[in-house]
């Protein structure tokens, strides 16, 4: 029967209509036959995953008809509840998303009133109302969640199999199936294989497929699995091969499934139909290499430094250094002259690269061996390296002096050394205990501390207490690490104890700032701060001293931090600053960068004795005008901020104060500049202000360029000249902050400061020169020591400001530069932010 046409009132909703019928069609297929379609996907997933070609045969023909028989039940289950959708049901549907049903009203006829004229009229009228809300009728979304259906979320496993069958299986695999028919597979398409070649992992090579790997000859890593499948009759296809060097039992050559390791040249064979042969070449592992790649040094805190490289064709995956006693080169006098107590060798494991290449790499072994009784003996150090594969490279012992901390003091040294003898041989115990009453016999003229003289009066009586009834073992450790904290305390002294103090108080600090302390609590603890920083440099101030009278003063160390007294009292400012503003967290981290300076620095030495040179003068005024522009730069930058987002910045104006020298807090040379009150934005004026004090620092300049030394040189003539373009670029800054034109004024101050640089390199330059006659100024030390930035990074050689020496050491260099980066990218990201400054932040992220 013909399927009766759509009324005419309704060919507007045709479209709409046709779409709510297919919606509802997708809905009741879904619906009905979800289980047929779930048992199909996961059927298929097993068959290209090839889960058939890994179980017997009879298993795979009992999951057949269990599935044959899932699915006659699922469609038996789908056709008794699936009925086609009807056009009326369609009507249905869609006229219920529509106001006021207006397709039902559209069918609908008169009922009374059809002669009278008004009547009819109305009617219209509510027709054509109906008519333009049914042509806004849009078709609606088809219903297809099937969770009550399907509580257990079957489908979706079914699906998963089938995504990761499409990923990881072979859509061929599925005809192996016929293979299993009885005699099928034979008669259609005869035996066949397959195969695959999987190196070790280790080695980072990919798998092969051995049917694609053209010629007759291969080329494997040693160690390599190869997998080999035999289709077909049983026996039609058979392996040889001499590649594994195992034995093959008779008749095992013809199991449909081979797999063995390539352990060395060899041929492989599969005979019979469609077989292939190989001569097969293994590329070998060779041995790990490791060498010593330096002399083994001994940090200042006993921590030994031991370089090393090693590498190996796959990479290194560990490592160790074994360490003996080199018993025929010590010294065999005195309390080393008994035979030794037997110890076994230390065994240390090497630290390998977290990240990186590791087929060659160089890495040191740092180990605090201060406390061992082989400590500052010979010794003998093995070196040893371990591949993936288990091949250890073991080198020749090097003779070394093992590395340790060394004692300075001449108590601690003796004290150190009777420890070292007590370790060496518990026989020694009477002879230490000799030595140790005839140091302590006059103790006002040997000890500084009564402290140190009664505590070695108590190791004394214990030692020979144990030596009368016997010495144990336990007793000459415990009586080791009682004589190891004396030498420490007789070599720090009072040091030790202000440096303890010192880390109380700001242990104290920092858990004030964790637990909310109000004001006044806070200027408390900075006070003790303040004080336990100030007994502190004092202490370090007379050991200096007292080294320096011994002739054991020398050069400092690398990572020796240098500070004065003045830069300490700036960053304690800064800390309680932070604090007052409610800034807990920078004020933290402000805190431990103090507390990882302080335990690190020494005082510099030669402050505040005798005058200073003029070229040390002019030095000094230039780098503090150069401190001050960088910060009129970096207060240009945040009014440029304002002005293209008025009070977005204003927090972090205010967090930025006093974070340079010249922000409005730092000191000027002429008492000018310094009374500014920090951000522009608070001050109607702020941009006169800001100007006024760029024309200070230009008259500043001006005046320094006056009392400039070296005039006549080269060098002092190259000085004059970049401080008159720097002067000169300052103009420009000042005249365009009056003109409120940023951008230029941070391109002048920009100028500025680069000119400033020069001039001081060049200062710097002349007045190396002058240091090569006599009778010019002070020595170069002394003025390196007066020459400090406020982050205690001594001056370069060329006049520079500092070098980035002893700035930061070890990780946390690499620990503030991801925390810097991590920040810029986050602000570079915020899209509040004016598009100046975020082209700014992406040019940083592009140069680091």
């Amino acid at each position: 029967m013909a399927r009766p046409a759509l009324p005419p009132v309704l060919h507007s909703v045709r479209l709409p209509l046709e779409m709510t019928r297919a919606g509802m069609l997708a809905e009741r297929v879904l619906r009905c036959f979800w289980p047929l379609i779930s048992v199909v996907l996961l059927v298929l997933a097993l068959l290209m995953l090839g889960i058939q070609d890994l179980v017997p045969i009879e298993a795979v023909w009992t999951c057949g008809a269990v599935a044959i028989l899932a699915a006659g039940a699922a469609v038996f289950y789908g056709t008794r509840r699936f009925h086609w959708p009807g056009r009326a049901e369609a009507l249905a549907r869609l006229d219920e998303t529509l106001p006021g049903r207006p397709i039902r009203a559209l069918l609908d006829e008169q009922a009374i009133g059809a002669n009278d004229t008004q009547s009819a009229a109305l009617w219209r009228a509510h027709q054509a109302r109906m008519a333009d809300r049914a042509a806004m009728a849009r078709a609606p979304a088809p219903d297809l969640k099937l969770a009550r259906r399907d509580p257990f979320a079957l489908r979706y496993v079914a699906l998963l199999a089938f995504l990761v069958a499409l990923l990881f299986g072979s859509v061929w695999r599925v005809g192996s199936v016929a293979e299993m028919t009885p005699g099928g597979g034979e008669l259609a398409s005869g035996p066949s294989w397959e195969g695959w070649i999987e190196p070790p992992r280790y080695t980072g090579k990919p798998t092969l497929y051995l049917n694609d790997q053209a010629g007759s000859s291969l080329r494997v890593p040693q160690g390599s699995r190869i997998t080999l499948r035999f289709y077909g009759e049983i026996g039609a296809l058979s392996l040889a091969e001499t590649v594994s060097g195992n034995s093959v039992q008779e008749g095992a050559g013809a199991d449909p499934v081979q797999d063995f390791i390539v352990n060395r040249d060899g041929m492989i064979e599969i005979a019979g139909s469609g077989g292939q042969s190989w001569q097969v070449a293994i590329i070998a592992d060779t041995p790990p290499q490791i060498t010593i790649a330096g002399v083994a040094e001994a940090e200042a805190t006993g921590e030994m430094t031991l370089p090393f490289t090693a590498s190996d064709d796959y990479g290194v995956v560990a490592g160790q250094a074994v360490i003996a006693l080199d018993v025929a080169a010590v010294d065999r006098r005195y309390g080393l002259a008994a035979d030794p107590e037997p110890r076994e060798a230390v065994v240390v494991p090497l630290p390998m690269p977290i990240a990186g290449d590791r087929r060659m790499f160089t890495e040191t072994l740092i180990e605090d061996f201060s406390k061992h009784p082989f400590a500052n003996l010979p010794v003998t150090v093995r070196l040893s390296a371990e591949d993936a594969a288990g091949h250890v490279t073991n080198i020749a012992p090097s003779p070394m002096i093992l590395p340790a901390r060394r004692f300075f003091d001449p108590l601690a040294a003796a004290v150190i050394e009777q420890r070292r003898d007590l370790l060496w041989t518990r026989g020694n115990a009477p002879r230490v205990a000799q030595v140790l009453r005839a140091i302590s016999h006059r103790p006002d003229a040997v000890f500084r501390s009564e402290t140190a003289y009664l505590r070695l009066r108590v190791i004394l009586r214990r030692l020979e207490t144990f030596a009368a009834y016997g010495l144990k073992t336990e007793q000459q450790e415990e009586l080791s690490e009682a004589l190891w904290d004396l030498a420490v305390l007789l070599e720090e002294g009072d040091l030790s104890d202000a440096l303890e103090r010192l880390r109380r108080a700001q242990e104290r600090l920092s858990e004030a700032m964790k637990n909310g302390a109000s004001d006044q609590e806070i200027a408390e603890l900075m006070q003790e701060l303040r004080e336990a920083t100030n007994e502190y440099m004092r202490q370090l101030s007379r050991q200096a001293q007292q080294e320096g009278e011994q002739g054991q003063q020398g050069q400092p160390s690398e990572n020796a931090m240098q500070m004065t007294q003045d830069d300490l009292q700036r960053m304690m400012d800064r800390i309680q600053e932070l604090m007052e503003q409610g800034r807990m967290a920078e004020a933290e981290q402000a805190l431990q960068e103090l507390q990882q300076m302080m335990e690190n620095m020494r005082v510099a030495q030669g402050q505040g004795q005798g005058g200073q040179s003029e070229g040390q003068q002019a030095m000094e005024g230039l780098a503090e005008t150069l401190r001050e522009q960088q910060g009129l730069s970096d207060q240009a930058f945040r009014d440029l901020q304002e002005q293209f987002n008025p009070g977005a910045q204003a927090g972090e104006s205010q967090g930025n104060q006093g974070r340079n020298g010249g922000q409005g807090q730092g000191q000027s040379h002429e008492g000018q500049g310094g009374q500014g009150d920090g951000t522009q934005g608070e001050q109607p004026d702020g941009q006169g202000t800001l100007a006024d004090r760029q024309q200070a620092l230009r008259d500043e300049l001006r005046r320094q360029q006056g009392n400039l030394p070296g005039a006549g040189t080269p060098e002092g003539d190259a000085a004059r000249e970049a401080l008159d373009r720097a002067g000169r670029a300052m103009d420009g800054a000042e005249q365009s902050l009056r003109q409120d034109d940023y951008a230029d004024a941070i391109d002048r101050q920009s100028e500025a400061m680069e000119a400033l640089r020069e001039g001081m390199r060049a200062l710097g330059e002349a007045m190396a020169q002058q240091q090569g006659q006599p009778g010019q100024g002070t020595t170069q030390g002394d003025m390196e020591a007066q020459n400090r930035d406020p982050l205690g990074r001594e001056s370069g050689s060329n006049g520079s400001l500092g070098t980035p020496e002893n700035l930061l050491q070890g990780e946390d260099v690499y620990r503030r530069a991801r925390e810097l980066l991590d920040e810029i990218r986050r602000r570079s990201g915020e899209g509040d932010r004016p598009e100046v400054e975020r082209n700014y932040l992406q040019r940083l992220l592009e140069r680091f």
